[in-house]
């Protein structure tokens, strides 16, 4: 089974084939991988991979420029 960033990993590199890859530090929010339009689909993926609700009341953006802190926030790992 897949860890749960590889399958966040694999959302976004779904959504931009011209892609091969995505740096664990890469700002994806700069770097347009992640924009308004699918951000609720994404909350949702993060849910459902993750197990647990988001509140979308206190969302901050920069939990979600990169995959390291995607995971720290929403997946229970540490930055490290």
């Amino acid at each position: 089974m897949a860890r749960p960033i590889d399958q966040v990993k694999a959302w976004i590199l779904k959504r931009h084939p011209e892609r091969d890859d995505i740096a664990s530090d890469l700002d994806l929010i700069d770097n347009r991988l992640i924009d308004s339009l699918a951000f609720a689909e994404f909350l949702f993926l993060l849910e459902e991979v993750g197990g647990q609700s988001i509140d979308r009341d206190n969302l901050v953006v920069d939990d979600f420029r990169t995959l390291d802190r995607i995971e720290a926030k929403y997946l229970g790992a540490t930055v490290g």
